[in-house]
C-alpha cells in the first residue's frame, strides 16, 4: 500500500463492525411458510441473482430446495432462473462457483433474457411503467427468489422483489424504470425506502408475478453474511433494510476536497459496476464530498466497459459524447436505452467531480469516459493531490482533507 502524501488528513468511513458471529443459516421470518404454499407436483422457479451481485446464492437455493422437497416437490419440478437484466450471461464456471456442483449437476438452469420476447410476459401497468417478466416466473405454481440487501441507487436497499421485478424483468420494464422519468423523481434515491417510486414498483411488480417468498442475505465488508432471512417479500426486506442502516450508514464530522472510493469484486470486474462506487458517494444526500473534489476509484476493471447489453450501451453513450454536460442536454432531450442509466449517473457526477481510476487492465475504455486513468496508487495521489489544491487553491503543504471510504457500495457517509 503506497503511503498517503504527509499533508492528507485522511479519515475513513467505513460500516460498522458486527456484534455477532456470520449467520451460517437462513432464519424463517414471519408467519410465511413455503410449505403453506408447496404441494407435491407444483411446478417451483427460483429466481436467483447474476454474478454482478456478491450473494450467497449456493446457501440461498440450497434453503429454499429444502423447503420444497421438505413440502414434496419433485427436483425435476425445480428449475432455477438467472436474472441477469441487461447484464451479459453466465458462465458454466460462474454457475458452478455461486450454485455448487451439486444443484448445477441437478437442477435445470436457465439465463433470463430481457431482449428475447419468446420469454417475455406482459402484465399490464403499474404507476405508468409496464410491467413485463419472464414467463417461467408467472407460470410457476410457486416463485421463490434470493437477494442480497445493500445500498441502490434507485431503489434504496436492494433486495426483496427486485430479483423478479427488474433481474428477471423484460427491456420495456427495465427501460422505464431506469429513465430519466424515474431517476429524476425526488424519492428515487439511494438509501430511500419510504416514498421511492422505484421501491414502490418493485413491491408492486412482486406481489402482482406471484413472488411467494425470498430468501435474502445482509452481508458485511468482508463478505460475510450478517442476516439470512426467508419469508415474505416485503418483510424480509423491510427487516434486513432496517439492519443495513445501522451498518452501512455512517456519519463524518467534516467536509472532503478529495475522496478514495473502493470497491471489491464482482462489481469491480467492469466499468459500468465500479462507477457505482462514484455515485454512491457523490449524488447520496448529505455527501462529505465538497463541490469539485476529486475521487480516486480503485478498480482493475478486468472486463473494461462490461460485456452485456447495458454495459455496451453506458459505454457508447458515454464516450461518443463530446462531454459529460453535453451527454446529459443529449439524455434529457432524446433519452436513452435500457443500461444507458448508469452513464446518466455518472455523466452527473463528473459535472461535479473529475474521477481517477486506478489499475484499469484497459486505460483506453477510462479515458474514452472522461475520466483520468492512473497506472498505480502512487500516480493517483499525485494527480488527486494537484487537482484537489487547483481547485480549492490550497498551497502544496496545506492540509487537505480526504475521505476514504474502502468498501464505497456498502458505506454510506453523511455530513453530520
Amino acid at each position: 500500500m503506497t503511503d498517503y502524501p504527509t499533508s492528507w488528513r485522511v479519515s475513513r468511513a467505513v460500516g460498522r463492525p458486527a456484534d455477532a458471529p456470520p449467520a451460517t443459516t437462513v432464519a424463517p421470518l414471519g408467519a410465511r411458510r413455503i410449505a403453506d404454499r408447496a404441494r407435491p407436483g407444483m411446478r417451483a422457479v427460483i429466481a436467483c441473482t447474476d454474478a454482478t451481485r456478491a450473494c450467497p446464492d449456493a446457501l440461498l437455493v440450497g434453503t429454499l430446495l429444502a423447503e420444497l422437497y421438505a413440502a414434496g416437490v419433485r427436483h425435476e419440478d425445480i428449475s432455477i432462473l438467472i436474472a441477469t437484466g441487461l447484464h451479459r450471461p453466465s458462465t458454466p464456471g460462474e454457475r458452478l462457483e455461486r450454485l455448487g456442483a451439486a444443484i448445477v449437476a441437478r437442477y435445470r438452469i436457465e439465463d433470463h433474457d430481457a431482449r428475447d420476447p419468446a420469454q417475455l410476459v406482459d402484465l399490464g401497468v403499474i404507476d405508468g411503467i409496464p410491467l413485463v417478466t419472464n414467463r417461467r416466473c408467472v407460470a410457476a405454481d410457486i416463485l421463490l427468489a434470493t437477494g442480497v440487501v445493500e445500498p441502490h441507487q434507485y431503489a434504496g436497499y436492494s433486495g426483496g422483489a427486485k430479483t423478479v421485478v427488474i433481474g428477471c424483468g423484460g427491456e420495456a420494464t427495465i427501460a422505464a424504470t431506469h429513465g430519466t422519468a424515474m431517476l429524476d423523481r425526488p424519492g428515487t434515491r439511494l438509501g430511500r425506502i419510504d416514498g421511492n417510486p422505484f421501491q414502490a414498483f418493485v413491491r408492486a411488480g412482486g406481489a402482482r408475478i406471484g413472488l411467494f417468498a425470498v430468501a435474502n442475505a445482509l452481508l458485511g465488508e468482508d463478505g460475510a453474511p450478517l442476516a439470512l432471512y426467508l419469508g415474505a417479500p416485503d418483510e424480509v426486506h423491510d427487516a434486513l433494510v432496517a439492519r443495513g442502516r445501522a451498518q452501512y450508514e455512517v456519519t463524518v464530522p467534516h467536509a472532503a476536497h478529495l475522496a478514495l472510493a473502493g470497491v471489491a469484486a464482482p462489481k469491480a470486474a467492469n466499468l459500468y459496476q465500479a462507477s457505482r462506487a462514484v455515485t454512491y458517494l457523490a449524488l447520496a444526500d448529505g455527501t462529505p464530498l465538497l463541490p469539485g473534489a476529486p475521487i480516486v476509484l480503485r478498480a482493475g476493471i478486468p472486463e473494461g466497459a462490461g460485456a452485456g447489453a447495458g454495459e455496451q450501451r453506458f459505454f457508447a453513450m458515454l464516450s461518443g459524447a463530446g462531454s459529460p454536460a453535453a451527454l446529459l442536454d443529449q439524455m434529457r432531450r432524446d433519452g436513452f436505452p435500457a443500461g444507458a442509466q448508469r452513464a446518466w449517473m455518472l455523466a452527473q457526477v463528473l459535472c461535479r467531480h473529475p474521477v481517477i481510476v486506478v489499475g484499469a487492465a484497459d486505460p483506453a475504455v477510462v479515458t474514452a469516459c472522461h475520466m483520468h486513468a492512473a497506472a498505480d496508487l502512487a500516480a493517483a495521489w499525485v494527480l488527486a493531490d494537484r487537482l484537489a489544491r487547483e481547485r480549492f487553491g490550497l498551497a502544496p503543504q496545506a492540509p487537505l482533507a480526504v475521505l476514504d471510504v474502502p468498501h464505497a457500495l456498502l458505506t454510506l457517509p453523511r455530513l453530520g
